[in-house]
């Protein structure tokens, strides 16, 4: 395995995960599903976050006690179906700034578009979490990845549902400073771009659509 790459294998995820992969598994319950995993694969990404110690007084006595340093985090949506992991994430960190990159794969291509960037200020001052559930061709990921860095940003995490080998290779390689966390690492691409066994497309089933 990539050292770039951290599989996330909690129980409960991979549980959950088996839940979500079932082709009749409703959208509502896809979506709720992918938030709770979420929120476990933010525990584990921002494990290394820096500390400080800030002076409070308790019932009982003061005491210089534990506390984040630094700037907020930054979630940034990989559009749309990013937007799945996002909410589980502000669960756990409901202070941290967003943004959103719009992209799109084209289908016969299969190449990104981008379509919409919105991101925090002082991006390089800010752990980045970029999110989409897919790290499919890379393709995606790849770009938004690099508008981040255009934006500023110097200090980027990658954080996806499932990944593909082909997916991992592409993106250690377009981005060898951006580590990659991920619930599952599956077998290979489709012929068309979609991760096997998968689950299908993950905005389509986050949202009902085709």
């Amino acid at each position: 395995m990539n050292d770039q790459v951290t599989v996330v294998d909690h129980p409960l995820i991979q549980h959950k995960l088996t839940l979500m992969r079932q082709k009749e598994t409703s959208s509502a319950v896809f979506r709720q599903l992918l938030r709770e995993i979420s929120t476990l694969l933010t525990y584990e990404v921002l494990r290394d976050l820096p500390m400080t110690t800030k002076a409070i007084e308790t019932p009982l006595e003061p005491m210089d006690a534990p506390v984040l340093a630094g700037k907020k985090l930054a979630f940034v949506s990989i559009l749309r179906a990013g937007n799945g992991l996002l909410d589980g994430m502000l669960d756990l960190v409901p202070s941290a700034r967003v943004g959103y990159i719009g992209m799109y794969r084209d289908h016969d291509t299969l190449q990104p578009v981008e379509y919409y960037l919105k991101v925090p200020s002082e991006l390089e001052e800010r752990l980045v979490i970029a999110v989409d559930p897919m790290l499919a061709t890379s393709n995606s990921a790849s770009a938004a990845i690099t508008r981040l860095k255009q934006a500023g940003a110097k200090n980027i995490k990658f954080v996806c549902l499932l990944a593909a080998p082909e997916g991992i290779e592409a993106l250690s390689k377009a981005h060898p400073d951006v580590p990659i966390f991920t619930a599952a690492v599956d077998s290979h691409l489709s012929e068309i771009g979609y991760i096997v066994p998968g689950l299908g497309d993950a905005g389509d089933r986050m949202f009902g659509t085709k």
